[in-house]
This record gives structure tokens, C-alpha cells and sequence, in this order.
């Protein structure tokens, strides 16, 4: 549940927008991204959104059935315009993302009336971001279904948090304080679980927060050092996969993707983030998000090239 949009990137790498001359249109939205990823695994996925009644929101919805996602719960708002964002890539390590959604996107627009709660407590998965909880409605129909999930099966908070979409970290924290005790995994980088739950001076002592704060598997992402995950069986931390960056930016997306699957199936953790790291590594080697998502084949083989450079 939560954002969507296209993504226009660009053609040519290492350049600023003002001189790139030619762009390809993607899907986009880390959360579109997570169900396009987790499809390719043979899940069964559908999007809880919002688009505009604009050609892009056509692309939006052709771009998620063609993925395989279910589009039933792809609403249409007919005031708002379907966002886009344009990125800079300068690898390895800078991504510049431009948000265009003014003046706000149809995806904050969702309303807890429109849910179908029946339908989000039956599915095994159900994965929201922290995006969603930055505007009303949206934040409101966020927490409605968090609380109509009442902790059963597996819920997932992406930590997700975007600087441009809130007056402050602080008031992301006030926010994501009230979702932490509805979900069982969280998951964000070093910054994000800071906004979650306050500075601390290790990825460990961030995961032990976040476990404090009620959920039941943490993992902080932490780039070029790896992954760590803790839950009831201990804490595991493993390296990230080797990869010659092209773009960063669906590489999260990729590993959410992945980490849903793994807990589907029922993998220890260990195997999770290892499988997972694989996935985000096979993507940030990719210009483009959803059409680099790998299937689970693909993974294993990025795995093996892992462990033989170890």
C-alpha cells in the first residue's frame, strides 16, 4: 500500500538534467516496486494506490498488470495528476531524485473508507511505507489498516523516509511511533531507523530499538557494509553482493521484494538477507527498477558469483 508513480530517467549517466537530452519512463513507487519484485517470484500481489486520470495513470496501471500485480485496488483520482519523478545517476553513490507531486499525489489521497479491510487481513504479506503516513488521508487510512491487520500474519513497515515529504524528522517519528506496535518486520537504512527511533551508535543498537519498539524482525540496511537483521533467533549480519553500481535507487525495492518472499517460504534469516542483498545487488546494476526485478533463478546465480568471490 502506498506510492506510485513513473519514474523518467535518464539516458545518459554522469550528467546533470539540464543536460541530459533523452529519457525512458519506467514504473515507479518503492512500494509498486516491492509487489512488481515479489510477483516475480511467483507471489501473488495486488497495489493498494492511487493515479490520476491522465494518460500516466493509464501507463501506471497497464506497467502493473503487465507485471502481474493485481490492479483491483488501483484507485483514480480525477483532480489530482499521477507523479512523476526524474533522477540524476552519478555512480556509485549519488542519485539526486526530483519529486513532481503538486499538489499532492493521488497515492496520499487514499481514504480509510475506500479500503477493503476484509482483503488486507487476509493477505499473508501486507507491507506499508512511512511515506504513507506524511499526509491526511493517507496517514489515517495507513493507520486504519495496520489496525484492522491487528499483527496477524506478516506485516512490514518500510522506514522509507524522504526528507521532502515532512516538515521534520521529528514528526516522522511522532507518526511512526503510533505504526511500530501494528507491524512484525521493519526494515530501513541507517537514517531511517534514526528517524524511527532516535539516534544510535551501532546498526545494532538500532535493530535492538526497533525491537523494543514492538516488532518482531528488524533490519538495517547498511549499503557497501551489508545488511543485519535481528529477531527472536539472534542477530546475523552478512556482506552485501558484489555489483558494479549503475543505479542505486530500486535496490531496496529489490531487496524488499526478495525479503518477502524469503519469509513466505519460511527461510531462516540468515538465508533471507543473504538472498535479498543478492536481489537489491542485481538491480542496482540495472538503469531501470521494475524491469530489473530478477526472478528467483536469477538471484541464486548472483548468489553463487557471491559466494565465490568470498
Amino acid at each position: 500500500m502506498g506510492r506510485v508513480g513513473v519514474d523518467i530517467y535518464p539516458q545518459q549517466v554522469g550528467v546533470g538534467l539540464e543536460d541530459v537530452e533523452t529519457f525512458g519512463k519506467f514504473l515507479g513507487g518503492s512500494p509498486t516496486n516491492v509487489a512488481v519484485a515479489a510477483a516475480r517470484y511467483g507471489r501473488r500481489a495486488a497495489v493498494i494506490t492511487k493515479v490520476g486520470a491522465d494518460p500516466f495513470g493509464k501507463f501506471v496501471r497497464n506497467a502493473i498488470r503487465g507485471y502481474g500485480v493485481d490492479d483491483s485496488f488501483v484507485g483514480t483520482s480525477e483532480e489530482l495528476p499521477t507523479p512523476v519523478t526524474f533522477c540524476e545517476i552519478f555512480p556509485p553513490d549519488d542519485f539526486p531524485l526530483y519529486f513532481y507531486r503538486l499538489p499532492k499525489a493521488p497515492d496520499l489521497d487514499i481514504r480509510a473508507a475506500e479500503l477493503d479491510l476484509d482483503g488486507i487481513r487476509e493477505a499473508s504479506v501486507f507491507w506499508v511505507t512511512v511515506t504513507g503516513l506524511c499526509q491526511e488521508p493517507s496517514r489515517s487510512a495507513t493507520l486504519a489498516a495496520l489496525e484492522a491487520r491487528g499483527r496477524s500474519g506478516i506485516t512490514v513497515l518500510d522506514l522509507d523516509y524522504r526528507p521532502m515529504f515532512w516538515d521534520s524528522p521529528q514528526a516522522a517519528r511522532d507518526w511512526v511511533k503510533l505504526a511500530l506496535p501494528h507491524v512484525t518486520v521493519a526494515v530501513g537504512n541507517r537514517e531511517e531507523c534514526e528517524v524511527a527511533v532516535g539516534a544510535t551508535d551501532t546498526p545494532a543498537e538500532a535493530a535492538q530499538a526497533l525491537r523494543a519498539a514492538g516488532v518482531s524482525l528488524a533490519v538495517v540496511k547498511q549499503g557497501p557494509k551489508g545488511v543485519l537483521a535481528l529477531d527472536d533467533s539472534g542477530q546475523v549480519e552478512v556482506p552485501p553482493a558484489p555489483v558494479n553500481v549503475v543505479n542505486g535507487l530500486g535496490a531496496g525495492d529489490a531487496f524488499g521484494g526478495a525479503l518477502v518472499h524469503g519469509l513466505l517460504a519460511g527461510w531462516d534469516t540468515e538465508r533471507i538477507m543473504r538472498f535479498a542483498n543478492a536481489a537489491g545487488a542485481i538491480v542496482a546494476g540495472e538503469l531501470a527498477c521494475s524491469d530489473a526485478m530478477p526472478t528467483e533463478g536469477e538471484v541464486e546465480r548472483k548468489l553463487q558469483e557471491a559466494r565465490d568471490v568470498e
